[in-house]
């Protein structure tokens, strides 16, 4: 099978067309999608293209590393890249999505039809199947199974004592592929479900309000679960403070998009058969979807339903997951959020994550957040350079902290009280490249919890 083709529709606008972008399903289970040589061609004819714009060369690494082979190349075109080297590019992506949500304009239904994330992702797709990806990278995904493990109350002391300790970290970073000075997140025994077991329950009749039906089944997520449990509590606290029904969805497994970034199309597709007969279910059963992570909302609003767009059940769920902040200023926008807060915030740099951006809700949490009296914000809408695994390998560490210095010094600058974002592994690498922090990065929901003083 020869290259994919754009499907029927698509090239009928031209740049600065009127038309809204549109994204065409990811054909992964196709043949030709793994058929390298036509992945070469279109890389050749997609990176030419990128290369007579560049108007993305300040998003990541993959756009400089691009545009300095065919400067360095013998005819200054693309046609003078070796293709042995068009992985280099490949390797600096991580599947943000700005460049074609915020750049790019000769995304379908351009005639030039070019998606530079998700050929991104094909290049991946086939590095991974070819056996390109290392055992360490893939061990380093694996974030379910690390979570498991690590909240074991022995075995949680054991992996945060190795997180702090120099000589332990060296043991790590060959296992797992990890720099000695990337921030690790700690691991909790006290997960997060077992945290909401506890809480006193509560089941106000629901309200619904715009697209809300006033019930929320939380996918805890592994990160969530793991990893930052207090987090999870808080949502249910708040969201329970608002009269919003809650629970936590029956189980989980992770949400793909760690494998989804190696290129592991395949490990993609198990969780989704474990994730969403439980997430279809809580959907028809009468209950709205939310997550903690963006990234995780981004992968059944957008990654997997492309990825099977003829699934129902896919699509259902797709229509009924939300951020927390967007559902919470829906619920605003109808009257029933409480506005009565107690406690001050302070100044409070606030980064905007790029997979919340991508959604296209608009900036929900700095909207709520304003609402807060006595709180001062500093709006940082720039990529933090972490972004999944990337912050963390060693080949990718030092371009991670590149990246972020930008967001650091603005942070930096503004001398927050705190730093928070909706994604807590970019609020943390933040802070681990800022010279003055006053105390722990913050989850916008934590602060939300302490405003109103529960």
């Amino acid at each position: 099978m020869g290259e994919l083709q754009p499907p029927q529709g698509a090239g009928q606008a031209g740049e600065g067309g009127l038309r809204a972008p549109t994204r065409h399903p990811l054909a992964w289970r196709e043949a030709g999608f793994y058929d390298e040589p036509a992945l070469l061609k279109e890389l050749e004819r997609v990176y030419d293209i990128c290369h007579g714009c560049r108007r993305c060369v300040s998003l990541c690494q993959a756009f400089p590393t691009l545009f300095d082979l065919v400067d360095n190349s013998s005819t200054l075109e693309v046609d003078g890249v070796a293709k042995s080297d068009y992985g280099k590019v490949v390797e600096q992506c991580y599947l943000c999505d700005l460049c074609y949500q915020t750049k790019c304009p000769y995304v379908p239904p351009h005639e030039w039809n070019v998606d530079f994330p998700h050929l991104m992702l094909r290049a991946k797709a086939v590095e991974f199947r070819q056996g390109g990806v290392p055992a360490s990278r893939q061990r380093l995904t694996s974030t379910t199974a690390f979570g498991k493990l690590a909240s074991i109350p022995v075995v949680t002391e054991i992996a945060n004592a190795a997180n702090r300790s120099p000589a332990m970290r060296k043991l790590v970073g060959k296992l797992l592929d990890v720099h000695p000075d990337a921030h690790l997140p700690e691991f909790h025994s006290n997960t997060a479900r077992r945290r909401v077991a506890r809480l006193p329950a509560a089941a106000p009749a629901p309200r619904p309000a715009g697209p809300t039906r006033g019930r929320v089944a939380v996918f805890v997520t592994c990160y969530g679960n793991y990893n930052m449990p207090q987090v999870v509590e808080d949502l249910v606290v708040v969201l329970r403070h608002n009269g919003i029904e809650v629970k936590l969805v029956e189980r989980e497994r992770c949400c793909g998009m760690p494998k989804l970034e190696l290129g592991d199309l395949d490990a993609v597709d198990r969780y989704k058969r474990d994730n969403l007969p439980v997430l279809g279910r809580a959907v028809g059963e009468g209950w709205d979807l939310m997550a903690p992570i963006p990234s995780c909302v981004l992968m059944f609003r957008q990654e997997i339903p492309l990825m099977y767009p003829e699934d129902a059940e896919v699509q259902a769920v797709r229509r009924a997951i939300f951020d927390p902040f967007e559902y919470l200023m829906h619920r605003h926008r109808a009257g029933l959020l409480d506005t009565a807060f107690k406690q001050p915030l302070g100044r409070v740099a606030y980064h905007a994550p790029c997979h919340q951006r991508v959604q296209n809700i608009g900036p929900k949490t700095r909207e709520l957040l304003a609402l807060i009296p006595g709180t001062e914000l500093e709006y940082i809408e720039r990529c933090s350079g972490h972004d999944g695994t990337y912050g963390l390998r060693k080949e990718t560490y030092e371009l991670s902290m590149k990246i972020a210095r930008p967001v650091a010094a603005r942070a930096d600058k503004f001398a927050p009280d705190v730093v928070s974002s909706d994604c807590p592994m970019a609020a943390d690498h933040i802070a681990h490249g800022m010279k003055d922090v006053k105390r722990a990065p913050a989850h916008p929901v934590s602060l939300l919890r302490q405003a109103y003083g529960i």
